[in-house]
């Protein structure tokens, strides 16, 4: 079956003004990815690498892109397609929660 990878974008704020049952809902679909072998975590501090012509590893704290809303967290999920992919994502807390969630299909 076909992967995909999602980055959720999302904020505190958002997460906060999104009513309490949309939000129990939104982790239950979660649950459910997780339940159907879907890898999610929540996004931590991220580190550039570098190795330019094989010359060296260099390092840098941060992220290389920025958006108007943080990176929230990752999930990889298998479905037969793009649409599938994109119905089983729309439910989840960024998508929900006044965030957005990018769906890449693996190749």
């Amino acid at each position: 079956m076909p992967k995909f990878v999602t980055i959720q974008y999302g904020d505190r704020a958002g997460y906060d003004r999104t009513p309490q049952p949309v939000r129990d809902a939104a982790h239950e679909q979660d649950a459910r990815l997780r339940s159907e072998g879907a890898l999610i975590g929540r996004a931590g501090m991220p580190v550039q690498v570098r190795n330019p012509a094989a010359s060296g590893v260099e390092t840098c704290d941060g992220a290389f892109m920025s958006s108007e809303l943080p990176i929230a967290g990752f999930a990889v999920i298998e479905a037969a397609d793009l649409t599938e992919a994109i119905d089983k994502i729309s439910q989840v807390p960024c998508a929900v929660a006044h965030g957005v969630v990018e769906v890449w299909p693996l190749g």
